[in-house]
């Protein structure tokens, strides 16, 4: 595992998707319920940024289409996207957030 630090976690509002370059991949970071949650900041279905879209149970929403995803594995949860988004190993560290993107939210190695 090679976490490494994104933000302080007093960076992320609750609910609100936060972008970031992590080693040339764009990353979306939310803070939603608690817990934090990274995935790719594309949507597969129309590959728009993703951190542009709107939180809700524990969901993203594409703003272009409206296709969500699941912030835990990724998964789409409606038409039009119909393949998921990768997601992250995220941690917090002190108050840093920190996230691995050799392995996804589920612990499986990429």
């Amino acid at each position: 595992m090679s976490f490494q630090r994104v933000c302080a976690a007093a960076d992320l509002s609750e609910d609100k998707p936060a972008r970031f370059d992590v080693d040339g991949t764009d990353v979306v970071v939310v803070l939603t319920g608690g817990e934090v949650f990274a995935l790719e900041d594309e949507c597969s279905h129309a590959a728009v940024a993703l951190s542009e879209g709107d939180v809700a149970d524990c969901s993203i929403e594409c703003w272009m289409h409206g296709s969500r995803f699941d912030l835990r594995t990724g998964d789409s949860l409606g038409p039009p996207a119909t393949e998921p988004v990768p997601t992250f190993a995220v941690r917090r560290t002190g108050d840093d957030v920190e996230i691995d993107l050799t392995m996804s939210a589920q612990g499986e190695t990429r």
